[in-house]
């Protein structure tokens, strides 16, 4: 399972360009900070880690 730390996401979208299972996209909402954040789609994730290595911000972690 994806989890996203959506107030700490500056929607960069690095991580939606490495996921082959396009589990992750560019939302419509914005966070405190004003920036459009990543949500995660938990059907299509496998779990491999990509995004999680990717993001500069540290706003995913990975859980089972």
């Amino acid at each position: 399972m994806i989890v996203i730390k959506t107030e700490n996401c500056k929607g960069c979208a690095l991580c939606v360009g490495v996921c082959k299972k396009e589990a992750l996209k560019l939302g419509t909402e914005m966070n405190k900070q004003g920036y459009t954040h990543v949500v995660a789609d938990q059907d299509k994730c496998i779990g491999c880690g990509m995004c999680y290595r990717m993001c500069p911000d540290c706003c995913i972690e990975l859980t089972e």
